[in-house]
């Protein structure tokens, strides 16, 4: 006998709007169970397979919880504010609240014919007044608890959509919606301050039952780094470049700086000869995106400032620059350049022809390029002699000691910019 989809489901998800079968009430004598799925943003193309992949498991989840007894929540909502609506309003004359609604109501549609366990007595729409005012309050419990700030941070900035756009949003410097291009400015935005957070997020990790593999791709997504803060005054100014390093340890090695095209101190810094290689370097780099930027960065570029730093610990005058492999989103934007110990810097340096110090001794055997290993100081005076560990305990007190650096810790994880559309959202 063949099983009738239509006439089955159909029945069986009639019966259970009618009687409300899934409705959650509060009962002090079951157990509670929360069943969230991330809500969707209803567009106008409806529903796609990604949808129902998430949402089978999780009503599996919920189904199950139910037959054990359990107390189960298990609501739908829609996270309906978004750049889509808004621009087809501006191309149609539609109401973003309209083209919602519609969109709202035909997703609806869709998820009721899978026939998931929802109490849509609870349904949600974040563009709900009712809704809306909710997240205002818990805005201003964030604002007034200082975890809700204004700040001058680099961003996609799309003049054509007119809107501050994700990196996932970003394809070959373009916008991913239109094909507009995009460009990495600096724009005061609202920040929520995640990384006060950060310690806590690595501890709760112990505490979860996940995958040894996903705690280990949020260790690396917080990214916590040990280290110091070395402070390089600039040659003939008051100014002095701040600059992060895990590896304290090699700054008698550090023998030039390269800056983040967007740091605020480059207009400054950079002499008159330089001044217009330096904004056609900016204009190209303002319009890559964090990723092409780093990790798929595998050309150097660069250009000299015709500035100079001290280098703190040997008062050698070091060269700086600027060079899109370097964030200003990570660490102070800036960083000293080790190229004898870190592979990135010596391709920089070899391509520009900068000098280039090794402070760890490299084994005989050893015929590659920088060297990362472990090894006894040399080149680095009273460090001479020790292995990293204890180099970079010495080295972090000299600094402290001469009021010229201290110990630090840095995350990967940065604070969460938060500013998006204009209008409808």
């Amino acid at each position: 006998m063949s099983y009738n989809f239509k006439k089955i489901e159909s029945k069986w998800q009639t019966f259970w709007e009618k009687n409300k079968t899934f409705k959650v009430n509060e009962n002090n004598g079951k157990l509670k169970y929360y069943v969230l799925d991330m809500f969707p943003y209803p567009s106008g193309a409806g529903l796609h397979v990604g949808h129902p992949l998430g949402y089978i498991a999780t009503d599996i989840v919920a189904r199950y919880k139910r037959m054990k007894g359990f107390n189960v929540l298990h609501p739908m909502g829609w996270d309906a504010f978004g750049l889509p609506a808004e621009q087809y309003a501006i191309k149609t004359g539609t109401h973003p609240k309209e083209t919602t609604k519609k969109n709202i109501d035909n997703f609806r549609r869709q998820i009721k014919m899978l026939g998931f366990s929802y109490d849509w007595d609870r349904e949600i729409n974040t563009t709900d007044t009712v809704y809306i005012k909710w997240t205002q309050w818990i805005f201003l419990q964030l604002y007034k608890k200082g975890l809700a700030y204004e700040a001058d941070k680099p961003v996609n900035w799309c003049p054509e959509l007119k809107a501050v756009l994700a990196n996932e949003e970003v394809v070959d410097g373009k916008s991913e919606m239109g094909g507009h291009p995009v460009y990495r400015v600096p724009m005061r935005q609202w920040m929520l301050k995640i990384t006060d957070y950060a310690e806590s997020l690595l501890a709760g990790l112990d505490e979860v039952d996940w995958p040894q593999s996903v705690k280990e791709l949020q260790r690396n997504w917080i990214g916590r780094s040990e280290g110091a803060d070395v402070d390089f005054p600039v040659e003939n100014t008051h100014k002095t470049i701040s600059v992060f390093t895990t590896r304290p340890d090699t700054l008698f090695g550090a023998t030039y700086m390269v800056l983040s095209p967007e740091h605020p101190f480059v207009d400054e810094l950079t002499i008159a000869s330089q001044k217009e290689p330096v904004k056609k370097y900016q204009k190209i780099a303002s319009r890559k995106s964090d990723l092409e930027r780093g990790e798929l960065n595998k050309e150097k570029t660069g250009v000299f400032t015709g500035s100079y730093a001290i280098n703190p610990v040997n008062d050698e005058k070091i060269p700086i620059w600027i060079a899109d492999y370097v964030l200003m989103s990570y660490g102070t934007g800036a960083i000293m350049a080790v190229p004898g110990e870190d592979q990135r810097d010596w391709d920089f340096a070899t391509e520009f022809d900068l000098p280039i110090i090794r402070t760890v001794k490299v084994p005989d055997d050893y015929d590659g390029d920088a060297y990362t290993g472990d090894g006894p100081a040399i080149n680095s005076e009273f460090l001479n002699g020790l292995y990293i560990h204890d180099a970079k305990k010495k080295m972090i007190e000299w600094l402290e000691t001469e009021k010229k650096g201290k110990g630090s810790v840095r995350y990967k994880l940065r604070d969460w910019l938060f500013s998006r559309q204009r209008y409808w959202g």
